[in-house]
């Protein structure tokens, strides 16, 4: 029963596609290697043994470590934002999948927008700037949606299917 659980939620989360956006990314080029690295400790990782970790994960077997999943221009500003996952049941409980949204600044140098457990989702619906709100998805029925007030990414509403209800 202990093992038949994660087990499950692995399975489920390779059923599942990477990430969903209801926002179509502009085309963006794959980073460049400096710009990986500067995306990955801008987002708190730290780069041992070839892997990009973040969480903590203590080497549990359903760990994943860190890896660029997507890049995008997510506020149409030419400059690319990357969405950084890492899978942990350790670290990200029954989601088992976490996420961090870098953006690369004017000055070339990288910023955390957010990071947290659950899969994130960019709506059509849009905060302060042009950011897209993110639905954060994960086991339930009420997932929280997060907009963008020109600081932070903060808790604006909950929604299933795109309908409000009760978080």
């Amino acid at each position: 029963m202990l093992i038949a659980r994660p087990l499950a939620l692995l399975a489920l989360l390779a059923a599942a596609p990477a990430l969903a956006l209801e926002v179509p990314p502009s085309d963006q080029a794959p980073l460049s290697p400096q710009d990986e690295s500067a995306a990955f400790r801008a987002a708190g990782f730290e780069q041992a043994g070839g892997e990009w970790r973040g969480c903590g994960d203590p080497g549990t077997a359903g760990y994943t470590p860190g890896e660029i999943s997507q890049v995008l221009d997510l506020n149409n500003d030419g400059l690319p934002e990357a969405v950084i996952t890492e899978g942990s049941a350790f670290c990200f409980g029954m989601t088992g999948l976490g996420y961090s949204l870098v953006s690369k600044q004017a000055d070339e140098s990288w910023r955390l927008l957010d990071g947290r457990g659950g899969i994130p989702t960019f709506l059509g619906t849009r905060g302060a700037d042009g950011w897209p709100d993110i639905e954060v998805g994960g086991p339930g029925f009420c997932f929280p949606v997060l907009r963008w007030d020109g600081k932070e990414y903060k808790l604006d509403r909950h929604q299933y299917d795109g309908k409000p209800c009760q978080g």
